[in-house]
């Protein structure tokens, strides 16, 4: 079997375990039964696994958990106790305990005090915390990308098919950037009906083989705010860009989709230190 070969298979491989995770993180996830899953050997499959995302099994089922109790911490108003439990851990002094370790802190005063937050008026006033926005003009990019259906919170499972397919096809290049594309409005469409597209950039001569999409972002005058924290903390970022920044701006809205691009990656850094651009499109001056 040749070297292409080789890859095609794991990529296959690396694509149903991925699926697998996400599909079943509120559930026991036996490690065992994933190796099953990608038909190798748990004492192989391990290791091929670590040494393609540079992290192992059980750290990204607890890095993805953990990922979505603190969207539920600051999206609902679940007890901690059943936001832990939901995720894996029954014992609350487990799941405190690890939480903090990821996010800088407990995950009751997380809700509380989290970057979240900074950007909502307390008692009528205004945002705590206020974030300068750069105005960038920006040229056509060209993109390679895999469509995600669903939560936004789960477009990591389609930004795993996407590595998987550059990695396994070798047409991934360190200069590729990656961008999350989002087509819908998530307080105006049902969770189960938002569109994604889990991206990198990447010129036009690259294939766009199945399950890769080729997509293009508009050039022209966007405005670009940089978050940095968890994930599950933008929403409140979008809320003041559209709500504060954008009225006081002068500046009008585009009809061009907005993106993010992500300038570090969630297996390297702590949740805290994340930084992500978001970018809303604007009329000309």
């Amino acid at each position: 079997m040749g070297e292409n070969e080789i890859w095609a298979s794991y990529e296959k491989r690396l694509s149903r375990v991925s699926a697998y995770i996400y599909d079943h993180l509120d559930e026991d996830i036996d490690l065992d039964r994933l190796a099953e899953i990608a038909c190798l050997s748990a004492h192989h499959w391990h290791r091929v696994y670590r040494a393609v995302h540079n992290e192992t099994l059980a750290a990204t089922v607890r890095r993805l958990r953990l990922h979505r109790a603190a969207g539920d911490l600051v999206r609902s108003d679940q007890t901690v106790r059943d936001i832990a439990a939901r995720w894996g851990y029954p014992n609350l002094q487990s799941f405190t305990r690890t939480f903090a370790a990821h996010y800088g802190m407990p995950p009751a005063r997380y809700r509380r005090e989290g970057s979240h937050r900074a950007f909502e008026p307390q008692s009528g006033k205004e945002p705590t915390r206020m974030y300068d926005i750069t105005i960038r003009t920006l040229p056509e990019q060209t993109l390679l990308g895999v469509p995600h259906a669903g939560s936004y919170m789960g477009i990591g499972k389609a930004f795993e098919a996407l590595y998987g397919a550059l990695f396994s096809r070798n047409i991934f290049r360190p200069d590729m950037r990656m961008v999350g594309v989002f087509l819908d409005d998530p307080d105006l469409v049902a969770e189960d009906k938002l569109r994604s597209f889990a991206c990198v950039t990447a010129k036009e001569t690259v294939s766009a083989e199945a399950p890769l999409v080729r997509r293009t972002l508009a050039g022209g005058d966007y405005a670009v705010l940089r978050h940095q924290g968890p994930y599950a903390n933008m929403g409140a970022a979008y809320r003041w860009l559209y709500a504060t920044w954008l009225p006081a701006s002068g500046r009008s809205i585009r009809d061009e989709v907005m993106f993010e691009t992500y300038l570090n990656n969630p297996r390297e850094v702590p949740p805290s230190e994340l930084l992500t651009e978001i970018h809303l499109p604007l009329q000309p001056a």
